[in-house]
């Protein structure tokens, strides 16, 4: 497949909203699976289609948390095609994120600690299940995404600013 370029904020791209996909078929496939190979290459563990230019409604995950035998990364990628929020905990977390489109820079996000999505897989599967932890606010970041939202909005604006002059800053040192 293919490595794609990842777009970067001040993109104005990222802030698009994205569309339904009208059916999984070859072409969305494709585009998964260029967007699991540009995601490992990043490397990252989530990826929404926007931040590779495509304004449309998919995302991948892969936590990678298991190893195999040899220390390597054990691969679970999951593909979501027009995923929806349909509830969420009152119970929230903490988790100290980052974006690939915001290469390098990371601040700790609240959001809620579950939330039950409903979507469809790359053969086009409906699925309708509970998700928590790491996987919940994987996909709540890149559900995000495909709503023009970066991160760095559920920052108080000194904390927005201080992350883009830091990689404003990375970007001159480069």
């Amino acid at each position: 497949m293919a490595i794609l370029p990842i777009i970067e904020i001040p993109d104005p791209r990222l802030r698009l909203i994205s569309t339904p996909v009208d059916a999984v078929d070859d072409e969305v496939r494709t585009l998964i699976a260029d967007m699991f190979d540009t995601m490992y290459d990043a490397p990252g563990i989530g990826l929404a289609a926007i931040q590779v230019a495509v304004p449309k409604r998919v995302l991948v995950i892969d936590l990678q948390e298991q190893e195999d035998e040899e220390g390597k990364p054990v691969k679970e990628p999951r593909a979501f095609v027009n995923p929806e929020i349909l509830e969420t905990s009152d119970e929230c977390s903490l988790y100290k994120e980052g974006c690939l489109s915001i290469p390098d820079q990371f601040a700790d996000v609240e959001r809620p600690a579950r939330c039950r999505v409903r979507w469809l897989d790359e053969q086009g599967a409906e699925h309708d299940e509970w998700l928590e932890g790491l996987l919940a606010t994987c996909l709540q970041h890149e559900m995000d995404h495909l709503n023009g939202v970066l991160f760095i909005d559920h920052l108080s604006r000194l904390k927005r600013e201080m992350v883009i002059k830091r990689l404003n800053k990375a970007r001159k040192a480069a």
